[in-house]
């Protein structure tokens, strides 16, 4: 009965301490860094905005005189050449009225060669005075009036010939017809305005996108800059561009300020189409091989946790702010030394930052730190550049 009572206390201190090692006990942490080297790559600054393509010269055709569309010889994406019949208008009212005065002409000329003769018997009459002055006076009048008349009518007659002239519409370029805004039987007036019936494009093999920059960025951007672009139709696809131009007329909706900016293209497949909405990224500062950091290695401060393993050496024990194109980063020396260094930055594209001075190739920069189990922490270790690396097929000689 004594014996069989020890073995159950035994067996209650044995539990006790299980459930105290297992459950209750504190496990001790182990502060592990994150650490890189720095690389060499490219890196950019860009700019976004959203734009419609283009395309680069596009002209209105219109009519100067008013009427009804009787024909139409081109529509919708047809290929037109400089001086190809496109459209014409009902012709019947136009051409009454240049019959018209080509008799009104007629009619001016014989009366005109009536008072040339009555004014030319007037003046040698009253050279031998057998008119009087107010006779021969007359005779000039009417002989002026009748010539005046004449020109008159030929002016009329001209303008009677150019609007039927202007009743047949003529391509200006060679180009694509991007929109026909008639049809056969529509009326167009021309009293006030010229009415838009072609809307013809020079060139679809060379496009240009009209990018909405904000008034913020556009103080980066520069003509001849690159620039990239997608559109939704095509969006495997990444078209190549160049600034063209920045036109400085600002557009501004709901208190937001814009500028235009023309970006060039080509479109030689012609996958690009007039009115598409292209997602546009100008590239405003490139560098290739430049030396990165992560940018997370610049926001990085060790705390007091650290002390107990690591020598730290401060060079901003202060901690005062970096001035501009400056920071400060860790750098892990020895297994148990971290020194902080201050570097001069570059561009910095939230992923990584360009270091212009301040590192070597060979530093190991401190991008964080975690703490976790002694288990996990020795399993961290192995990647620890100043840990010895386990024997391998790939450290076999």
């Amino acid at each position: 009965m004594k014996k069989k009572t020890i073995f159950i206390i035994i067996g209650v201190a044995i539990a006790v301490f299980a459930i105290w090692y297992f459950a209750l006990r504190k496990k001790e942490q182990v502060i592990v860094l994150e650490t890189e080297k720095p690389t060499t790559g490219y890196i950019s600054e860009n700019v976004t905005a959203t734009g419609k393509v283009q395309p680069v010269d596009t002209v209105a055709v219109g009519t100067q005189v008013s009427g009804t569309i009787k024909t139409l010889y081109a529509d919708f994406n047809s290929k037109v050449k400089k001086g190809q019949l496109l459209a014409e208008l009902d012709k019947t009212l136009f051409e009454a009225s240049v019959n018209q005065y080509q008799a009104n002409l007629v009619s001016a000329q014989s009366a005109l060669i009536y008072q040339q003769g009555n004014f030319s018997r007037q003046s040698n009459l009253y050279k031998v005075g057998a008119v009087s002055k107010a006779d021969y006076d007359n005779a000039l009048y009417t002989y002026n009036s009748a010539k005046a008349s004449v020109n008159s009518i030929k002016a009329q007659l001209a303008s009677a010939q150019k609007n039927l002239s202007l009743a047949s519409i003529y391509s200006p370029i060679d180009g694509t017809v991007l929109s026909r805004s008639v049809s056969e039987g529509t009326t167009v007036a021309a009293s006030f305005s010229t009415p838009t019936i072609f809307s013809i494009a020079k060139d679809l093999t060379k496009m240009q996108v009209e990018a909405s920059v904000d008034e913020a960025d556009v103080g980066n951007i520069t003509k001849g800059e690159r620039a990239t672009f997608t559109v939704d139709a095509y969006l495997d696809d990444t078209f190549k561009g160049t600034i063209q131009e920045i036109r400085l007329s600002p557009s501004i909706s709901s208190n937001v300020v814009t500028y235009k900016t023309i970006i060039k293209t080509a479109n030689d497949d012609s996958k690009l189409k007039p009115g598409m909405t292209a997602n546009i990224t100008i590239f405003t500062k490139e560098v290739n091989n430049a030396l990165l950091v992560p940018a997370k290695a610049i926001k990085y401060s060790p705390d007091s946790t650290l002390n107990a393993k690591y020598k730290m050496t401060w060079v901003n024990p202060d901690k005062k702010p970096a001035g501009a194109n400056e920071a400060y980063v860790w750098v892990q020396k020895s297994a148990n030394e971290l020194v902080q260094k201050k570097i001069k930055t570059g561009i910095n594209d939230n992923t990584h930052v360009e270091v212009l001075e301040g590192l070597a190739k060979t530093d190991i920069v401190v991008t964080g730190s975690q703490a976790m189990g002694k288990s996990a922490a020795a399993s961290q270790g192995q990647s620890s550049p100043f840990m010895p690396k386990r024997p391998g097929r790939n450290n076999r000689k």
